[in-house]
């Protein structure tokens, strides 16, 4: 952050916020349009060293950075929207803090006045000038054709067979895994489903590069089913080992779910019978399906931006810019040796993991 704004910073009268997600906003009037605000606006975060997660031609969303503890989080999500001269600027906190001490009414305040000192460097003509640069970088009118693209590996056709295999072997390992540690009073809940979740992650990963299989709907219902099928198998590998270690009678596993009901979960001396018991298991399934739906989107979009050289996504994208129609995208590729149709959905496929990449990043 440069000296004026960190200056200014020490000056502000800090608002305060309390609510389950602190937040902050107020308006003021610019004289420039829609396109020079969202030019001097990023140029504004710039000069804050805010992050810059998403600009769209009437908006820009940035992500203030904070280190604590030797480790960097972001703290707040900061938005300014344009509609008609008149901006909203708002900032959210980004933690579990219900309090924000007035550092929200601090990232708005510095914004409108750090916004306020960037325009004031630019006269009419330089405005006129970066208008047009503008709308010369949104329409790609600087880009080369390249005469030549990197060509394709030969595509691999997907495989829906091999994450629907691992997804029926990795659970079972896991269901034991969980099981074992359970057996021996060692589970925290939270913990280990962000544990259980990053082990599917890790394992997926490696099956969507052997399979080539990127279709996201099918595979939540892979994960889904991996999901319930390491907390079932969980709980029959308890049971087996809770009668081998005891030399139990064996009493069926249909008797064992009978007899969990009826002792229930007891935490911590209290016990909260089959309603604590059965709440305990949402947990497990919720926050598990929340981590892996997580962890497995940001694995797909690197896959997909990863396996097609960023060369062949410019080339694809800036004809899609200039309004061609999907079939004329795939002749053009096809001109440059990305004749294989499963090649080409693997470059439309990178276009969109850009896309879903930017979108993560605006998760708050």
């Amino acid at each position: 952050m440069e000296d004026i704004f960190k200056n200014y910073e020490k000056t502000i009268k800090k608002k305060h916020s309390v609510n389950f997600t602190p937040k902050y906003k107020e308006e003021f009037r610019t004289s420039v349009n829609k396109t020079l605000f969202v030019a001097i606006a990023e140029k504004t975060v710039e000069k804050l060293g805010w992050d810059l997660v998403f600009k769209d031609e009437n908006s820009v969303e940035a992500k203030r950075k904070e280190k604590s503890l030797g480790v960097e989080r972001w703290t707040e999500a900061i938005t300014a929207s344009y509609e008609y001269g008149n901006v909203v600027v708002k900032s959210e906190s980004l933690g579990n803090e219900m309090w924000d001490v007035g550092r929200n009414s601090k990232r708005v305040k510095l914004f409108i006045y750090a916004y306020e000192e960037t325009l004031k460097t630019f006269d009419r003509q330089s405005l006129n000038e970066l208008e047009k640069e503008i709308e010369k970088k949104n329409n790609w009118d600087d880009y080369v054709i390249p005469e030549s693209l990197p060509q394709p590996i030969k595509g691999k056709e997907p495989n829906i067979l091999i994450p629907i295999v691992g997804g029926l072997i990795i659970p079972l390992i896991l269901g034991f895994a969980i099981a074992f540690i359970s057996v021996k009073g060692m589970y925290f809940i939270g913990l280990f489903e962000f544990l259980v979740a990053t082990a599917i992650a890790l394992t997926m990963k490696q099956l969507i590069k052997l399979s080539n299989f990127t279709d996201f709907n099918k595979l939540q219902y892979i994960l889904a089913g991996m999901i319930l099928l390491i907390y079932f198998s969980n709980q029959y590998f308890q049971y087996e080992i809770i009668l081998n270690e005891n030399n139990y009678d064996r009493i069926g596993f249909c008797e064992f779910l009978k007899l969990r009901f009826s002792q229930g979960l007891t935490i911590k001396n209290l016990n909260t019978g089959w309603i604590g018991l059965i709440i305990s298991w949402i947990l497990q399934l919720g926050l598990t399906g929340l981590f892996v739906y997580l962890k497995i989107i940001s694995i797909l979009t690197k896959y997909a931006i990863e396996r097609v050289p960023v060369e062949v996504v410019d080339f694809a994208y800036y004809h899609f810019v200039k309004e061609k129609t999907e079939e004329e995208v795939r002749n053009e590729l096809a001109k440059k040796g990305w004749t294989d149709k499963i090649n080409q959905d693997e470059v439309f496929e990178a276009i969109g993991g850009f896309q879903s990449a930017t979108e993560l990043n605006r998760i708050k």
